[in-house]
């Protein structure tokens, strides 16, 4: 026996509500996100075209030791910032990328070098590091080699950002230097997540991807044929009904890509990222990661290995990748090397070396990664457009997409009043009630999931009571026959 219609109507007035709360909360927020979004898809070839000078070398012959190139590379960056870490590329034609960062009160990394590298830094090969390898393919703005410190930071602060010095590996020869967060890579990339500024305007773009997560979804149900609805856009539709039938036509069809965007940029949200990072090691989905407290041991008299004797021990593990080097921290501290090719997530490797033998204390690969971290390791690279050319066709014409669903969306909203349709549309008596049971239980982790969009759900739902309320005692006046 199928589902009564008076049900289904129900479902429906019930749905298209949320949808539309869904989309007047997103759309400020999405419209800019798919906007940015669009300008960061092409970040490689405007980086490519900027200063390809500093990224780029000609091969010639051998390179040189690793030692050479980081030794220019500081004699190159300012004096007060120390070496945190090194990005050797996986490819012959790249230049090398030595990070600094700002040398910070009574940090053991501050100091003057250790052992026989002759350079300090981090311990920890910290994610973004990773990250900024990709982001340092190409140049931003070459600056001079004498004012290569850059203060700018998101959200107005005025804190020390470190520097990136680029060394052509074959000729220890400066190309040129930025601010670590100078790159348009990085502009960018903060335009579309934090729009130039600081963390806590994350909530932004996170309130948007849950609002639209909900707008998708209540969507595909509003779309999906019953009865004699049509699935596809009629070719003689024109006004409402068109915008309406195209509207819901290619919403659907960038569903899946879309909830792969949603889904990967809700994993390095703050408040989502944090219940999905949560969930992930609650059933032991967490990566793999380095035990803590391991340590360097030389025996006596034994000196520290030389950067070059460092990166051949890494590349008897991870030949033809591009590595993020870490140096050792103190003379206990152990080198860190992790791949950083987002282009290849199977060739990720991590290695914790000893800081004297070279001997490998910790290494984890493609094979050892949870389905979690696997996902998310291609996941991630995907919505950065980070594949090649059909990765960013395919974002563009995704966001493209969102750019006409949204617009659609309001054009469609526009034309309703003009023909006298209420600002909302209208909710049928009993439409709570005719919610199904899974979709309480998907609307409850949702909630849980997304604490943004649990938030402001709460400040809707205050709202539509309220309007229940007032609408509940305007039929009480009218039906006692009050006069105003």
């Amino acid at each position: 026996m199928g589902t009564p219609h008076s049900l289904i109507a129900r479902r429906r007035s019930l749905f298209l509500r949320i949808h539309f709360w869904a989309a007047l909360i997103a759309s400020p927020f999405a419209i800019v996100a798919a906007l940015t979004g669009l300008l960061y898809v092409f970040t490689p070839q405007i980086e490519g075209s900027l200063h390809k000078q500093i990224d780029r070398v000609v091969p010639e012959g051998a390179m040189l030791p690793l030692d050479m190139t980081v030794a220019a590379a500081k004699a190159a960056a300012p004096a007060d910032q120390h070496l945190k870490t090194v990005v050797i590329p996986g490819q012959a034609d790249r230049s090398v990328q030595v990070v600094f960062a700002p040398a910070r009160h009574g940090s053991i990394a501050a100091q003057s070098g250790h052992g026989a590298h002759g350079s300090t830094g981090g311990n920890e090969a910290q994610a973004g590091h990773a990250g900024h390898a990709g982001h340092v393919q190409a140049a931003d703005r070459p600056a001079p080699i004498a004012n290569v410190t850059s203060t700018a930071t998101a959200g107005g602060d005025r804190l020390p950002r470190g520097t990136v010095v680029y060394v052509d590996p074959y000729t220890a020869q400066v190309l040129g230097s930025h601010g670590e967060m100078e790159r348009f890579g990085m502009w960018s990339k903060r335009l579309h997540s934090s729009l130039l500024q600081g963390d806590t305007w994350r909530w932004m773009i996170e309130l948007s991807a849950s609002w639209m997560m909900i707008m998708l979804l209540t969507g595909i149900w509003l779309w999906w044929p019953r009865g004699q609805s049509r699935a596809l856009p009629e070719a003689s539709a024109r006004g409402r009904t068109a915008w309406k039938q195209w509207h819901g036509f290619l919403g659907v069809a960038l569903s899946v890509m879309s909830l792969v965007i949603l889904a990967t940029g809700l994993t390095w949200s703050k408040h989502a990222g944090d219940q999905i990072r949560g969930f992930r090691d609650a059933i032991g989905q967490a990566p793999p990661s380095a035990p803590k407290g391991l340590q360097s041991s030389a025996l006596p008299g034994q000196q520290a290995l030389a950067w070059e004797a460092v990166l051949q021990a890494a590349r008897t593990k991870a030949p033809e990748v591009t590595l993020l080097m870490t140096p050792p921290r103190g003379a206990q501290g152990v080198w860190r090397i992790n791949s950083s090719e987002q282009t290849e997530p199977s060739s990720k490797i991590n290695l914790v070396l000893d800081a004297y033998s070279g001997q490998t204390l910790f290494q984890t690969g493609w094979e050892d990664q949870t389905v979690f971290s696997k996902g998310t390791a291609i996941g991630i690279p995907f919505h950065r457009g980070e594949f090649g050319w059909w990765n960013q066709a395919l974002l563009f014409v995704f966001g493209a997409g969102v750019v006409f669903s949204l617009v659609s969306g309001w054009a469609m909203f526009l034309l309703r009043r003009r023909q006298g349709g209420a600002v909302l549309p209208r909710l049928l008596p009993g439409s709570w009630a005719a919610v199904p049971v899974g979709a309480w239980i998907a609307g409850a982790i949702l909630l849980v999931a997304m604490p943004l969009f649990a938030l402001s759900a709460t400040v809707v739902a205050v709202l539509e009571l309220a309007m229940a309320w007032r609408q509940r005692v305007a039929r009480t006046v009218l039906a006692q026959g009050w006069m105003p």
